[in-house]
């Protein structure tokens, strides 16, 4: 089993994703959407956390060997973040949605050097806005930012298209399109619910309707 199905086969199991087509969550932004995750549980679980952290350790030399400090994201990709840098002997800091209205007003907690390579660890990527921001923050106080890693991604072009825009690498562990597989599989959802899912991939608006 790769790792990319190991983990979507974990988050299925200890329900940090939840996939129900027939009867569509609701996001924030409003889009009706057939899956809904919550990599936090994640932590609760050492056999899938180990797992991941690992996941994450191995992705981060091949891809980044340079690296030299590890930051996470507020506030999900923080315990995730700590652990990796602590397993790779390495600073750590993390990246405030916004800057401190009071103090010194630091948008990132830690110490880091001007041009200190850093890698940004989140948990989820839907359409990479916020972890872009988190980025760019990073950038403004100095880091030279190698890229970013999650655990997830829902695999969405307007990801694809920001990340490209932003001239930043991304390195996720799993994706959408390996869990719904397993998911139809392993008898999560059924084959239609597979085929609705697929839809959501390719049209996020109108994936009920086609």
């Amino acid at each position: 089993m790769t790792l990319a199905r190991d983990i979507a086969s974990h988050l299925l199991k200890i329900q940090a994703v939840y996939l129900k087509p027939e009867e569509p969550f609701t996001w924030a932004s409003g889009i009706k959407s057939p899956i809904y995750t919550d990599n936090r549980v994640t932590l609760a679980y050492p056999e899938t956390r180990t797992l991941i952290e690992n996941g994450f350790v191995n992705a981060i030399k091949a891809a980044f060997p340079e690296v030299e400090v590890i930051a996470g994201t507020a506030t999900a990709g923080i315990p995730h973040g700590a652990i990796i840098a602590d397993k790779m002997n390495l600073p750590f800091a993390y990246i405030r949605s916004k800057p401190k209205d009071h103090g010194a007003g630091n948008q990132i907690e830690g110490r880091v050097a001007q041009g200190q390579k850093m890698v940004i660890v989140e948990d989820l990527i839907s359409t990479g806005g916020s972890v872009l921001e988190a980025v760019a923050a990073a950038k403004r106080e100095g880091a030279d930012v190698l890229g970013v890693v999650a655990i997830f991604s829902y695999q969405l072009v307007k990801a694809d298209e920001n990340f490209a825009n932003a001239g930043v690498k991304l390195v996720t562990l799993s994706n959408y399109s390996e869990l719904i597989h397993l998911a139809q599989e392993e008898g999560y959802i059924t084959p239609e619910g597979l085929a609705l899912l697929k839809r959501f991939k390719e049209n996020q608006e109108n994936w009920q309707n086609a």
